[in-house]
C-alpha cells in the first residue's frame, strides 16, 4: 500500500509525534471529499488507459506485481487501493524497432503480458470487450486489456493487425508509424477501416495533428487518446490541441488524461494533482463529459519523476477528491472513471 504521508488529503495529525502534536484544525472539505471519493470508487471503479509495466517484465517477477514491490509505482495492492477495475497494458516496444523487428518485439511483449496475467488469476483477467470488463470487475478481478501496440509494429500488413487481434489486442496507435505522414497514406486509411471492422480501438496519442484530422475523417468508430492531456495548458508533443478535443465530441471518442508530470506541469513548476485536475476539466469543457477518462501512465520505477499527489497507482482517490471539491457531480465522476472508457470499448466492436 502507498505511504499515506504523501497523499495530499491524508490526515496528517495521525503522523505527528506524541510530544509535538500538530495544531488543532477544523475538518476541511477536502478531507470529507477524500472519504466520499473512496466510497464512489468502491462502487464505480477506474479504467486506466495506460500502464507501461509490460516494458519492465524482463526484470519483474509476477510475485512483485501480486504482492507488491518497493521498486515499482504499480502493483496489485496499489491498483486495488486506487480503485482501478480495468487496465490497458501498453505493448509499445523501443523506438528503434521497425519492420520485422518491431513485430517480433511486440509478440514477445504480448507473450510476457499474457503470461503475467495468467500468473495472477485471482487478481487479473484478460478481457477483449466491455461485457467481459464488467464481468471481471464484478468478480473482483482487474480487467486487463492488451494495447496499444505501436503503429510501426503493423509492418505494412493488415494480416499482422488481424493476428494481433486474434491474440487479444484491442488498441493500436497511429503515431510514429512509417505508413503515416502528413495525414494518412492509402495504406494507413485501409488500416483504420480494418481496425473499425475488427473492433480494435484507434489510439491517437502522440500522432501528428494532421494524422488525427484524417483519422477522424475516416473512422466510423470512436477513437481514444490513451495518454494525452491538453496542449493549451502544457505544450507537450504527447498532448492534444483544442481543435481535436472539439472534434472528439462529435466522434464520441475519449481522451484519457495522462498523469505523466511532463504532460501536465504548469510554468516549469513541479506537476501536482491539481494540474491534472485542470487538464481533466479542460478536456471535459471542450470534448464533453462523455469524452474524458484517466491514464495513470504508471509502470515505471518509483524513483522516476511522478506528479505530486499521484505518485503511484493507489492515488486515484486523491484526484477524485479534488474533482468533488470542484463540484463535479457523481454522474460525471462515474463517466470519467468507468463509463466513458467502457462505452468506447463497446462501440469499437459494434457494427458500423
Amino acid at each position: 500500500m502507498a505511504d499515506l504521508q504523501h497523499l495530499p488529503y491524508a490526515d496528517s495529525a495521525a503522523f505527528g509525534e506524541p510530544d509535538d502534536p500538530p495544531p488543532a484544525q477544523a475538518p476541511t472539505p477536502a478531507a470529507f471529499d477524500l472519504e466520499r471519493a473512496r466510497v464512489l470508487l468502491a462502487a464505480q471503479l477506474v479504467v486506466d488507459g495506460h500502464n507501461t509495466l509490460g516494458q519492465q517484465l524482463d526484470h519483474t517477477h509476477w510475485q512483485d506485481l501480486m504482492y507488491g514491490s518497493v521498486l515499482l509505482d504499480t502493483d496489485i495492492p496499489r491498483i486495488r487501493a486506487g480503485g482501478v477495475g480495468a487496465q490497458f497494458w501498453s505493448l509499445h516496444t523501443g523506438p528503434d524497432a521497425t519492420g520485422d523487428s518491431a513485430v517480433s518485439a511486440t509478440l514477445d511483449r504480448i507473450d510476457a503480458v499474457t503470461t503475467l496475467i495468467a500468473s495472477c488469476p485471482e487478481a487479473l483477467r484478460l478481457v477483449t470487450g466491455a461485457d467481459e470488463m464488467a464481468e471481471a470487475r464484478d468478480s473482483g478481478r482487474i480487467a486487463s486489456l492488451l494495447g496499444p501496440v505501436a503503429g510501426a509494429a503493423l509492418a505494412d500488413s493488415l494480416g499482422t493487425l488481424r493476428a494481433y487481434h486474434a491474440l487479444g489486442v484491442r488498441s493500436a496507435t497511429v503515431a510514429g508509424a512509417h505508413w503515416t505522414a502528413t495525414g494518412l497514406t492509402p495504406f494507413g486509411e485501409s488500416v483504420i477501416r480494418e481496425m473499425n471492422r475488427l473492433g480494435v480501438l484507434v489510439d491517437l496519442s502522440g500522432a501528428a495533428e494532421e494524422t488525427m484530422d484524417r483519422v477522424l475523417a475516416v473512422t466510423s468508430a470512436p477513437v481514444i487518446l490513451s495518454r494525452s492531456a491538453a496542449r493549451v495548458l502544457t505544450d507537450h508533443p504527447g498532448n492534444v490541441s483544442d481543435d481535436i478535443l472539439r472534434r472528439l465530441r462529435a466522434n464520441r471518442g475519449v481522451c484519457m488524461v495522462s498523469f505523466a508530470p511532463g504532460q501536465v506541469c504548469h510554468d516549469d513548476q513541479p506537476a501536482s494533482l491539481r494540474d491534472v485536475a485542470d487538464h481533466v476539466e479542460h478536456v471535459r469543457a471542450l470534448a464533453g463529459p462523455e469524452s474524458v477518462g484517466l491514464a495513470g501512465s504508471y509502470g515505471t520505477a518509483v524513483d522516476a519523476p511522478h506528479t505530486i499527489g499521484l505518485e503511484d497507482a493507489s492515488c486515484y482517490p486523491n484526484l477524485i477528491a479534488e474533482l468533488l471539491h470542484r463540484d463535479w457531480s457523481e454522474a460525471d465522476i462515474a463517466a470519467l472513471t468507468w463509463g466513458n472508457a467502457a462505452r468506447v470499448v463497446r462501440e469499437a466492436k459494434a457494427p458500423h
